[in-house]
């Protein structure tokens, strides 16, 4: 085979690679988990989640769990990440508990008992219905109301603070839009001008007024730490960084320990306290 021919086959694999990519977009990004996987018995592990289903503006079904705290100071409506399912995260919401806070956490369609298939309209669909569902519950006030987003639901929950009022904004591992992404995983193959998907933080995040907490592991093996700072930078204020120093993308809540529970705890009170300030 000479060089020519050899390069042409180099092309030629780079754009059937390519072809795939686009071709499986979807596929490619989101990563759910269907019901039964994962696991659905939260009060066997002292969560007291109530079921709580409701439908998107398309007719999609959704499902969440609402957990109400007995003497809440704030209300938390969760954008979890990419993979799994709400049932994924029972740990993390044990670990919660201490901070007196509601959550109400849902699974965008096709994820865990939702139905549907997961596309990026369509998501942004499911956060504005789950945001419509948690302000419509009798314990629940839009000025005590946190948006938590992990990972691509950070994107989610600064889609869903654009047009909804809220107290405060949690992002954490959150990365800035899916070219940038695209060039982190593929940084040879330049897939940014051909990905339908945008995934946009960093446009949105300059025109958010509320109160922003942005959170990053330093060893974030998905998300670079780089881009959780990019998106900050870029952010409108007020807004505070917290590096969780040694966590990676999903260990952010073991390994920053007491001092990662702390730094939620002040961010909600301090917003909670300068709203009640100037009112």
């Amino acid at each position: 085979m000479t060089w020519i021919q050899s390069a042409g086959f180099l092309v030629a694999a780079i754009v059937v690679y390519i072809v795939f990519l686009l071709l499986f977009e979807n596929k490619i990004i989101f990563h759910p988990s269907r019901y039964p996987e994962g696991y659905w018995d939260p009060a066997s592990v002292g969560v007291p989640a109530q079921d709580i289903y409701f439908t998107s503006e398309d007719g999609v079904k959704l499902h969440g769990w609402f957990i109400p705290a007995p003497k809440a100071v704030a209300t938390v409506l969760w954008f979890h990440g990419n993979a799994g399912n709400i049932s994924h995260r029972l740990d993390n919401i044990q670990r919660l508990a201490p901070l007196n806070l509601n959550i109400f956490i849902f699974d965008y369609r096709g994820y865990g008992r939702s139905e549907g298939e997961p596309d990026e309209q369509g998501i942004y669909k499911d956060s504005k219905a789950a945001y419509k569902t948690v302000i419509g519950l009798n314990s629940v006030s839009v000025d005590t109301l946190f948006l938590f987003g992990r990972s691509l639901g950070g994107i989610c929950a600064v889609e869903t603070a654009l047009n909804h009022p809220a107290r405060g904004l949690i992002l954490e591992s959150v990365f800035t839009s899916a070219s940038d992404m695209s060039r982190k995983v593929f940084p040879l193959i330049p897939l940014g001008w051909g990905i339908r998907s945008k995934l946009d933080a960093i446009g949105n995040v300059p025109n958010l007024k509320l109160p922003k907490l942005i959170l990053h592991g330093t060893r974030d093996e998905i998300v670079p730490y780089d881009l959780g700072r990019k998106l900050f930078d870029h952010a409108g204020e007020p807004k505070k960084f917290y590096p969780i120093e040694g966590a990676g993308h999903n260990d952010t809540y073991t390994i920053g320990g007491r001092d990662y529970f702390d730094t939620l705890n002040r961010f909600i009170t301090e917003t909670l306290t300068n709203s009640n300030n100037r009112g």
